[in-house]
């Protein structure tokens, strides 16, 4: 699996404070959201050629562990 942490990174002035992709201004959410309309890897890095395999790896890693810690959290 993916070490997120080395991916996946919050700034305050950059998209509310999201978590996105490395430097860029793409969100965890905006990748998953792609993933879930149908968008394989290829598609996303063909649409956004910035992104990597590893780094769509990563936002499933990071929305994997988030729901992890949601859940034991309840």
């Amino acid at each position: 699996m993916v070490d997120y942490k080395n991916f996946i990174t919050r700034n305050p002035n950059k998209r509310f404070g999201k978590p996105c992709v490395r430097n860029t201004r793409i969100t965890v959410f905006d990748v998953l959201g792609w993933l879930a309309a149908g968008m394989d890897f290829d598609d996303i890095i063909n649409d956004f050629p910035e992104l990597t395999v590893d780094d769509i790896k990563a936002c499933l890693a990071y929305a994997a562990d988030r729901e992890h810690k949601l859940h034991y959290a309840s």
